[in-house]
């Protein structure tokens, strides 16, 4: 049930969810007026330091739920694992302008995958898998490499195992004799991945963010560039599905998709239905951001139409590499540090990202050099 009543400037927006997501959704619309209150179990989290209220729960914690949506005129989530029946609850009081059905489709990589093909979108081979002796099987007739994930769960590259070889099969058969549901997908060798991020209204309008391309490291995304290299031909492709899959799911808000690009054709790999860590680079270098724009979205303001004023690289800031990045950022200019308010610095933590902007590719490219020379 979605809802087309204009939340205003003044009014409440509830935020599922405290992380650094969430912050810079409170912090977009704390700039547009609106008050701010988060559900999330650690006090004093990320988005709680720049909110007006919290309530400390658990995301299922149901009075929890019902307490923050009698207390908000609109709520979102920044991230897809949200207890699917709080949300249907939160839907159903008209105060969900999302639904609950994107967080159906992108918490579940089977009905993820299944809702792409349906649609006829170009995707891995997958096989779907429930205990070892039917992952074993169906590695028989599987390409490899391949890759086995769990259906449900996982980010940055945990929850995941790459297999190269029949030397793999014991642990692929292994990790998949757990509890739970399990994809086996071929694996893409690409020449880029990329992130497009858009965002849709309620009405059906859509606003399409230039298209990023992603690098990582040790499975966690490292950089993002700005535009992407990429022909236009694959640009166009990948503007295509991500309007069809908007379509079909009916998504309101910010949302990201991540395909893989091999010449000029392009694979969906996977989707968040929330503003996501590639489009970060969107604060400064466009004269919308993502966070700004979802917020809209949600309270059915009408969007803004988006321009890149300049290009972007946005590199992120993990615990171990926190003090020097911050003693790197002490002499570049065009850099601009925004950090998480996480409590501690851990090895491979999120703790923040730098964009560093310029007139062209090349001058972005010198401001990352000097960073990168520092660290």
């Amino acid at each position: 049930m979605q809802t087309n009543k204009h939340v205003l400037p003044d009014e409440t927006i509830g935020i599922i969810g405290g992380g650094q997501l969430g912050r810079m959704m409170s912090i977009a619309a704390k700039y547009m007026g609106y008050n701010v209150i988060v559900l999330d179990p650690t006090p004093n989290c990320p988005t709680a330091q720049v909110a007006d209220e919290q309530i400390v729960a658990a995301y299922d914690d149901m009075e929890a739920i019902k307490a923050l949506t009698a207390k908000s005129d609109v709520v979102t989530y920044e991230f897809e694992n949200v207890d699917l029946a709080a949300a249907t609850y939160i839907e159903k009081a008209g105060k969900l302008p999302q639904g609950a059905y994107a967080l159906e489709v992108t918490q579940n990589r089977e009905k993820e995958k299944s809702v792409m093909e349906e649609v006829g979108l170009p995707i891995p081979a997958f096989s779907i898998v429930h205990h070892g002796a039917a992952c074993e099987k169906a590695l028989q007739t599987t390409s490899l490499p391949a890759v086995i994930k769990t259906c449900r769960g996982g980010y940055d590259g945990k929850g995941q195992l790459k297999i190269e070889s029949e030397a793999d099969f014991a642990d692929a058969v292994a990790f998949a004799d757990q509890d739970g549901t399990f994809i086996i997908e071929e694996w893409i060798t690409f020449d880029k991945e990329i992130s497009v991020i858009f965002t849709r209204s309620v009405t059906g309008e859509i606003e399409i963010f230039p298209i990023a391309e992603n690098n990582h490291k040790d499975h966690i995304l490292y950089e993002t560039i700005a535009p992407a290299r990429i022909s236009e031909a694959v640009q166009q492709k990948a503007m295509d599905a991500a309007t069809l899959l908007a379509e079909t799911i009916d998504i309101v808000g910010t949302f990201a998709i991540e395909m893989f690009v091999q010449g000029d054709d392009i694979f969906i790999n996977e989707m968040a239905p929330r503003p996501h860590n590639s489009g970060h680079y969107t604060i400064e270098a466009c004269n919308v951001s993502q966070f700004s724009e979802h917020i809209r979205a949600i309270c059915s303001l009408p969007l803004t139409k988006i321009r890149q004023l300049q290009d972007a690289l946005m590199i992120n800031i993990l615990g171990e590499d926190m003090e020097r990045a911050l003693k790197a950022m002490s002499h570049i200019p065009e850099g601009f540090i925004h950090l998480y308010g996480k409590d501690e610095a851990k090895e491979k933590r999120k703790m923040g990202h730098i964009t560093f902007i310029g007139d062209n590719a090349t001058d972005v490219a010198l401001w990352k050099q000097a960073y990168e020379e520092e660290l």
